[in-house]
């Protein structure tokens, strides 16, 4: 059968928040996540649905991608199929040919799996690799020490609170208690909490939602932000602590987080929380 894509709409949007939650494995390349869907459906879910990409055989899903931005595709295949020669030239075509919708034409990136096949045909056919960013794990396995603050789990009462955070913490972000509602809306949010970090005062000092994918898998930090008028002081550390505890609560089996190599900060904080770094991911892009 001949590999099929397209757009699955909302109505196809759990089963595709569904295999993402299959193919979250101990020892998976850093990939896409439900999470990462489920971060996106801040829009909405005709935004979200509009961003997503499937490929399919037979009816079977064998890579998801979402258009992360204009000219950036974060792309994920399922475990089996990663060195499919069918399944991966068909996605550097889609990725390379304006007119087929799925990127524009001028630069743009694709992130997928290392080891992946499309990896290699995306470097034979030109694509140059980005800058690093660095992936931390931390094992779920044992009990996770308190964090030293008050953390509170959000609900659409503290929907504004954490969006003023959220925007304190990100340069430029327009995140609103509206968005937070459709967010928690979406499909994902069934298995993610979102915290809010307080200090002695009692100001809001940092934010955090975390994404299960189910027990025993990976759960995935998206986004973590401290309030710039309360950072250095530890909040970070803090936040990311509760983090990994609300993901051991909801069963699973490691945390997860990537952030740009460039940021030594934020690769500090993690690790200070007890992340461990995990090498380097370099998404490929191509100018022209």
């Amino acid at each position: 059968m001949a590999i099929v894509s397209g757009k699955p709409g909302v109505d196809g949007l759990s089963e595709a928040v569904g295999v993402l939650r299959e193919w979250q494995y101990e020892g998976a390349p850093m990939q896409l996540h439900p999470g990462d869907l489920g971060w996106f459906w801040r829009s909405g879910g005709e935004a979200t649905a509009a961003a997503v990409r499937t490929w399919s055989r037979d009816g079977r899903i064998l890579a998801v991608g979402l258009l992360d931005g204009p000219g950036l595709l974060r792309l994920t295949i399922a475990p089996d199929a990663h060195r499919d020669e069918e399944l991966a030239q068909q996605l550097v075509d889609d990725v390379t040919e304006p007119e087929r919708g799925v990127l524009p034409e001028g630069r743009v990136s694709v992130e997928a799996p290392i080891g992946a096949l499309v990896q290699d045909l995306l470097a034979e056919d030109g694509w140059h690799v980005d800058e690093p960013w660095t992936p931390l794990r931390r094992d779920l396995t044992e009990p996770v020490q308190g964090p030293g603050v008050r953390i509170e789990v959000v609900g659409p009462e503290q929907a504004q609170v954490f969006a003023a955070v959220h925007r304190a913490a990100f340069d430029g972000s327009t995140f609103t208690d509206e968005g937070w509602r459709m967010m928690a809306a979406g499909v994902p949010y069934a298995d993610a909490r979102s915290l809010i970090a307080y200090d002695d005062r009692g100001n809001a000092v940092a934010t955090v939602t975390v994404w299960s994918a189910g027990p025993g898998r990976p759960g995935l930090l998206e986004p973590m932000g401290v309030h710039r008028d309360h950072r250095r002081h530890g909040y970070g550390e803090a936040i990311t602590v509760a983090a990994a505890a609300t993901l051991r609560e909801l069963g699973s089996s490691s945390a997860i987080v990537c952030t740009p190599s460039s940021n030594v900060g934020a690769v500090a904080t993690y690790q200070s929380a007890g992340f461990q770094q995990c090498p380097e991911v370099r998404d490929r892009y191509r100018d022209a």
